[in-house]
């Protein structure tokens, strides 16, 4: 295979952490919020990264960029979260150049998810790109990268089953109390957090446990009213918090703040309650657990739960795994193109150059030389020279590095590095 040599100056790095080894607490200490985002690529481009991609989600954090070493992401994702060096080398992950672009490649067809075949990734891509966009970073690489990453997913979700039924986290999460909580159509429950989340699992728990009495509270009441006013479900403000827990019997919370909002302090005894925790960092403190006749329930404990449909799923990875391969293939062709054609654009430049030098000279020596015939033959001689090279660096089996050098000496052709 060839040797993809992304950038001369610099090499093309994923580095981050998944719930594969970090816990959700961990995960938690390496989140970024919208504003942390715009943080850390802001001073990425301060110092000097032309291109980088970030991703935050409540099963993975990383980084997709240019650097000369991992460590300078590394030191940006830590400067820019609660997490440390030490523990990002407890628990990370850093691939290179094509490894990473088939990283990439991986999570956004859902191979990487915590439940196989979500495909939740794909909008959070479309936003990380436009973020990097908005500062700078979103280069024609991420760019053509993003958009075949896209577009693998795509034909993956209609030409296999692996996103076959609904099973997502917030699918998991209410299975859990499906398989778990006696007559469920008749609890109180209190959604507090309305994002994507937890809309999500709002109508997943509209839709499977036909439970009307449903409220919603939100630290921005106008996003969880439009929502309540979607499925005519009870809306309070976040004021009525503590009085809205004390009447539940089930509590999922899916809300985006750095810190709990929910401690042990504000659990009443006296009723049997699930709490279930959907948020990235942790939302409810851990001391939750051992109130009496609660259940607390983090993500990490039933987004593996694994039914028929999940099942079903894993035969179809081969499938996407095949995708995969053509659409990451496509996507180097593109690369090694957009890496060669500066070359072949500098070469048909020069040939050019001898021809015009060659027909001045011939036009002056020869009485009734034909200049218009002898420019056609020659523009069609070079057009069959450039298409050769561009041939032979295309479908060389060797590494294209070696050939594009030995033109640039034999043409001594001055050209940026690509």
């Amino acid at each position: 295979m060839k040797k993809y040599h992304i950038s001369r100056h610099h090499r093309f790095f994923v580095v981050g952490l998944n719930f594969r080894k970090a816990d959700a607490a961990l995960r938690g200490k390496f989140s970024l919020n919208a504003e942390a985002m715009d943080g850390l690529l802001h001073q990425a481009f301060e110092e000097g990264i032309d291109g980088m991609l970030v991703t935050s989600t409540c099963n993975r954090t990383e980084i997709y960029g240019f650097a000369s070493t991992p460590q300078h992401l590394i030191r940006l994702l830590c400067h820019h979260t609660e997490g440390t060096d030490e523990a990002f080398q407890a628990v990370g992950y850093i691939h290179e150049n094509q490894e990473a672009i088939s990283h990439l490649f991986r999570v956004g067809a859902g191979l990487e998810s915590q439940i196989l075949g979500d495909f939740e990734i794909i909008s959070q891509l479309k936003g990380a790109f436009k973020r990097s966009r908005k500062h700078n970073l979103g280069n024609p690489f991420l760019e053509r990268l993003c958009n075949s990453v896209i577009q693998a997913s795509k034909r993956i979700k209609n030409e296999t089953g692996i996103s076959t039924g609904a099973t997502s986290v917030a699918f998991a999460a209410v299975q859990y109390l499906l398989a778990r909580v006696p007559q469920i159509s008749g609890r109180s429950i209190l959604l507090f957090g309305t994002g994507k989340i937890g809309r999500n699992t709002c109508e997943n728990l509209i839709k499977h446990t036909q439970n009307p009495n449903i409220t919603l509270i939100n630290r921005t009441r106008e996003t969880a009213e439009a929502i309540g006013g979607k499925f005519k479900l009870k809306v309070r403000a976040l004021s009525d918090l503590p009085e809205a827990m004390e009447q539940s019997d089930i509590i999922i919370v899916a809300t985006g703040a750095r810190k709990p909002t929910i401690t042990a302090e504000m659990i009443s005894e006296g009723r049997e309650r699930w709490i279930l925790d959907l948020s990235i960092p942790v939302n409810v403190s851990p001391e939750v657990a051992l109130c009496p006749n609660t259940t607390l329930v983090h993500m990490d404990q039933f987004s593996q739960i694994t039914d028929s449909t999940l099942e079903t799923r894993k035969e179809y990875i081969p499938q996407a795994e095949k995708i995969l391969e053509e659409s990451q293939s496509e996507f180097n062709l593109w690369l090694e193109s957009r890496r060669f054609a500066p070359v072949i654009k500098a070469l048909k430049q020069k040939l050019e150059h001898l021809k015009e030098e060659e027909i001045d000279f011939q036009s002056r020596k020869i009485e009734g030389f034909d200049k218009s015939q002898a420019e056609t033959v020659s523009d069609r001689i070079i057009h069959k020279i450039t298409r050769q090279f561009a041939n032979h660096l295309k479908d060389s089996d060797h590494d294209t590095e070696e050939s594009l050098e030995l033109i640039r000496k034999v043409f001594q052709l001055e050209i940026e590095n690509p």
